[in-house]
């Protein structure tokens, strides 16, 4: 069996933990993936209490990204970025599972 990881990029642990700080939460950012969005999926990110039972979670810089085992399927080996452009900032999902995406980047297909 081989082991799927997700990684949190310093850049997104730096913000997640900023975002925490300010709203007195843990820094914990939770990523699942729904049905949805222009290409078949889409991402969710939010800030969570704790890791649930099941959890796959990484560490950056004190900061943790949790993934379901179901959404991890879909992002397996996916790094999670923090991007700032003229564009505007946001969390960015580098993921090697997506056959394609949406131009915004918050959906994609397998």
């Amino acid at each position: 069996m081989t082991t799927q990881t997700i990684s949190l990029s310093p850049s997104a642990a730096a913000r997640v933990a900023a975002i925490a700080a300010r709203q007195a939460k843990p820094a914990i950012l939770r990523l699942s993936v729904e049905g949805g969005g222009c290409s078949g999926f889409q991402y969710k990110f939010g800030l969570a209490d704790a890791p649930d039972g099941e959890d796959i979670v990484a560490e950056t810089d004190g900061v943790r990204l949790v993934v379901d085992p179901v959404s991890l399927d879909l992002v397996a080996g996916a790094v999670v970025d923090y991007v700032e452009s003229l564009g505007g900032a946001a969390f960015k999902v580098e993921n090697p599972q997506a056959a394609s995406g949406c131009g915004c980047g918050a959906s994609f297909s397998v």
